[in-house]
């Protein structure tokens, strides 16, 4: 079982990548998740620093999702 563990991302990082991509950015995620932006974006780069790599570009107020996400 702690194998399986450490092959998992942290599962909170999973819930705020779903509503991300539903969404389509980080501050409508926030809203639906009832959080601060901040709070959605520090999961986000937890996550992508967990995998090693980035999910999603980030322009100005533009986000647009990685091939890997």
């Amino acid at each position: 079982m702690k194998n399986l563990r450490r092959s998992l991302p942290p599962l909170d990082t999973l819930i705020f990548f779903d509503s991300v991509m539903r969404h389509g950015g980080f501050t409508r995620a926030a809203d639906d998740l009832h959080v601060t932006q901040a709070a959605v974006s520090k999961r986000i780069r937890q996550l992508e620093e967990w995998l090693g790599v980035p999910l999603f570009e980030r322009h100005a107020r533009k986000l647009a999702p990685t091939e890997a996400a």
